[in-house]
């Protein structure tokens, strides 16, 4: 009775039922392996939700990017118009150099932990997708610098250029509206699995509480169980040794 008390009492204090290997030695070493796999999801959710950071950092360039190339498609249709005189073609030429150079700024500045997806030969994230370390979910870089989209340079000093700059610009907004595309997508993707990976570590962990955790509520009752058992046990043990006594006395 006093053994299965201190095991009961082990079992209510720690709140599992197989705390170490010499409880059971298999249960335990499948649930120790389970919870290193739990823990190492850890280090693949960090990786998700740095790499969709980086991703979507470079969407918000890009959204930048995109939004200037529509102001320098207008300025540039302006500055197609014959009827401009030199004074109106500078001052729009100057507007377009200045959002020129805005798009490269965008561009540089869509930065997230060192990394850039969008400049020139940017970085292409690769996040961990399991706790293997071999699987990796991939987001390629796009290259929205003013090389990229085929703007490098690009001005409306004269009515032949802003009547060629036009289509320039138009091709570059299509490409950079693909570009956030594949982009989106690949946040949307990493979203995904980092979902999914949060459910697989919480069921991963409630497997691992139906092997070794206790249940409480019963280890309880058996716990009153076992000392009225022990109580009784004391008083039986009363009676026998007493009764030795009463036989003993009938020959006095």
């Amino acid at each position: 009775t006093n053994a299965d008390l201190m095991t009961t009492q082990n079992r209510i204090n720690t709140g599992k039922k197989v705390a170490s290997a010499k409880d059971n030695g298999a249960i335990w070493a499948i649930a120790q392996n389970q919870r290193a796999t739990s823990s190492s999801l850890n280090a693949v959710k960090d990786s998700l939700q740095r790499s969709q950071s980086t991703v979507d950092v470079a969407i918000a360039g890009g959204e930048a990017v995109s939004d200037l190339l529509v102001q320098m498609k207008e300025k540039a249709l302006a500055a197609s118009d014959t009827s401009l005189d030199s004074a109106s073609r500078t001052a729009l030429n100057d507007d377009f150099i200045a959002l020129r150079d805005q798009v490269q700024k965008s561009v540089d500045n869509a930065t997230f932990n060192g990394v850039n997806m969008i400049k020139n030969l940017g970085t292409t994230i690769a996040a961990l997708a399991d706790d293997s370390g071999t699987s990796k979910l991939t987001v390629a870089a796009q290259d929205l610098s003013l090389t990229g989209i085929g703007l490098g340079g690009a001005s409306i000093a004269t009515q032949t250029a802003a009547s060629t700059m036009i289509a320039s610009v138009n091709t570059a907004i299509a490409n950079v509206s693909t570009a956030l595309s594949k982009l989106g997508t690949g946040s949307k993707s990493l979203a995904s699995h980092l979902t999914f990976i949060g459910k697989l570590q919480d069921s991963i962990d409630a497997g691992v509480g139906n092997l070794v955790d206790a249940d409480l509520a019963k280890e309880s009752a058996k716990l009153t169980s076992l000392q009225t058992k022990q109580q009784l046990g004391v008083q039986a043990l009363s009676i026998a040794n007493s009764s030795s006594q009463s036989l003993l006395s009938l020959f006095r």
